[in-house]
């Protein structure tokens, strides 16, 4: 086989090889340092800086969500205390109308009964001269078909007042 390797030079450690190994490592060290750990450094202190920046403004944004969520809360509040007040004032408004319309029909129908009871003192009044003037006509013509003689004024006055005298009116208006 043209390609052996020697596993025993491998892992015995020669002084020779161990010199190179350091030396590579210093090389590869220096030249790593000065090419790639300065950029990675950058690009660390770059990302930390970004991730700080975004939990600056997380922060911030909780913060003003915090607010917005208290204002909304305070405004939710005052448009239920709002709600409230104008469903209060209508119900005290309907209330009122209520009453004041109740007071309305109650007057209106006291008008009527009041105009009810005057027609009905009026219209007892007018038949109650009527009766009265009957009955002075049927006395006055039966005192001068009794005593046969027309009287005069005076005398039909007199039997008329003592006619009606006699008459209780007061029963006849229910008095």
């Amino acid at each position: 086989m043209p390609f052996l390797v020697d596993t025993k030079a491998l892992i015995s450690p020669s002084p020779g090889l161990m010199i190179w190994t350091i030396l590579t490592f210093g090389i590869v060290f220096l030249v790593l340092r000065a090419k790639a750990f300065g950029p990675i450094a950058a690009m660390l202190e770059a990302r930390r800086t970004a991730v700080a920046d975004n939990l600056a403004a997380a922060e911030a944004a909780r913060d003003e969500a915090q607010s917005l969520l208290v204002e909304y809360k305070q405004q939710l509040a005052a448009a239920r205390s709002e709600a409230s007040e104008i469903v209060d004032r209508a119900r005290r408004t309907g209330e009122e109308e209520r009453r004041r319309m109740q007071a309305e029909l109650q007057a209106e129908r006291e008008k009527g009964v009041e105009a009810a009871k005057a027609a009905i003192a009026a219209e007892t009044r007018q038949s109650l001269d009527r009766i009265k003037s009957e009955i002075a006509t049927l006395t006055l013509q039966a005192t001068e078909s009794v005593l046969r003689a027309k009287l005069d004024e005076a005398e039909s006055k007199r039997l008329i007042d003592e006619a009606l005298s006699g008459v209780d009116f007061s029963k006849l208006t229910g008095v």
